[in-house]
């Protein structure tokens, strides 16, 4: 398995996402060829919680413009991982 920091890359803490905690939903960027096997160790492994189901996704990059030229940000893959009902995760210790 690969570590742990290379396919879990930062959380991802929106609206949409935080809407969701009462179904037990948290969402991830994770590295691009992560497969949803390898997600769901790292995070059962990282945070000691139970994983019940990981879906992913391709978010495109967007357009963007500096001056007269234009350029294109990377694609980037999110994970949404839903957690067993038993599993706890809380990113502000509140």
């Amino acid at each position: 398995m690969r570590a742990l920091h290379y396919i879990i890359r930062r959380p991802l803490l929106s609206e949409k996402v935080t809407g969701q905690a009462d179904k037990k939903v948290v969402a991830f960027e994770v590295a691009r060829d992560a497969s949803k096997i390898e997600v769901k160790q790292a995070l059962e492994k990282a945070f000691d919680i139970k994983v019940k189901d990981v879906k992913t996704l391709i978010v495109a990059g967007k357009m963007k413009r500096v001056g007269r030229n234009f350029g294109k940000r990377n694609n980037w893959k999110k994970a949404y991982v839903t957690l067993t009902p038993e599993s706890k995760m809380d990113f502000f210790g509140v």
